[in-house]
């Protein structure tokens, strides 16, 4: 993952929500009840991915043992909302890697088993080969790659969020200087604050006051209450959060791109090319009929989409 966040921090988040899922009227299963009257933060796309149609070309490049078991065994590590998380029952995955897994099985013609792991034993399980493929926020860097091979599903990196409406002026970098900004300790979020506050004064303004706390929960109040002007984060966490917040009324996140963005990929064991092609062509496919972003778009996240599924595209 793309920065060193506690279990604790990410358990709270997910509890929360959870709970604003759970009052939208979202069920187990993210489905909304019948009196909503608006979008839930966790969105049903049971009639997007029941629509995919697989492709016998496609399923034709599948090894054969995956064509046997009619089942690709995932492995994620469940705890990150948007990306992949529980829903109210404790037991479905959800998120929109899910959704991205699951419309990559259907175009195969196959179904998606998930297994919860470790985050650090993914790329070992695909070594060993316990699973087929693993999707968990997982940047794609040129470390990793001598490990394992990646197809790129999302572009993301670092986000600005600010209190909703904007009444600091924020519109990106630039607009930081002479601001207070909260990060979370640790994380490549304090690094680039730190950065552009030198930037700042180098340009001859004023240099970014950069507060770092233990907890993103503890950066969100401190925006609330205007004691800093922007948090950043990720931009999958800083899109929900916008989202699901004081249900939807705190914070907004500032347009464009992901500040030094990178892929996200999913894993593939460096001597199952045959597997991770066939998942590159129908990923790829999603992308061109325009599956991918109406998945993506649900869950908010599509400032992070990608136009091409490339292998190993990482830096």
């Amino acid at each position: 993952m793309s920065s060193l966040r506690s279990r604790a921090w990410q358990a709270a988040l997910l509890g929360g929500l959870l709970v604003f899922a759970t009052a939208c009227g979202g069920g187990p299963d993210g489905a909304g009840g019948g009196q909503q009257q608006k979008p839930s933060a966790v969105p049903d796309n049971t009639a997007l991915l029941g629509a995919i149609k697989a492709d016998p070309q496609l399923a034709a490049g599948l090894p054969p043992a995956v064509v046997q078991a009619k089942t690709l065994r995932l492995a994620s590590n469940i705890q990150s909302a948007p990306n992949n998380f529980y829903a109210a029952d404790g037991k479905t995955p959800i998120g929109y890697e899910v959704d991205l897994a699951k419309a990559v099985g259907a175009k195969l013609g196959v179904t998606v088993a998930y297994q919860d792991l470790a985050f650090g034993s993914l790329i070992t399980s695909l070594q060993s080969g316990r699973v087929d493929l693993t999707m968990a926020a997982m940047n794609d860097t040129k470390e990793r790659q001598q490990q394992i091979d990646f197809v790129d599903y999302f572009s993301s990196g670092i986000t600005i969020m600010i209190r909703k409406g904007n009444p600091d002026g924020i519109t990106g970098p630039d607009t930081l200087c002479g601001k207070n900004v909260a990060v979370v300790q640790g994380t490549s979020h304090q690094k680039f604050a730190t950065a552009q506050s030198a930037k700042c004064t180098q340009a001859g303004k004023p240099a970014i006051t950069v507060t770092a706390t233990d907890s993103d929960n503890q950066n969100q109040n401190q925006l609330r209450t205007g004691r800093v002007a922007a948090i950043l984060n990720d931009l999958p966490s800083a899109v929900y959060i916008s989202r699901t917040a004081g249900d939807g009324k705190f914070f907004e996140v500032v347009p464009g791109q992901p500040i030094e963005g990178g892929p996200y990929g999913m894993g593939f064991a460096k001597n199952n090319s045959k597997l991770r092609d066939a998942v590159k062509q129908a990923l790829q496919s999603l992308v061109a009929d325009g599956t991918y972003g109406k998945i993506l778009q649900s869950w908010g996240v599509e400032q992070g989409a990608i136009k091409e599924a490339a292998v190993n595209g990482g830096s």
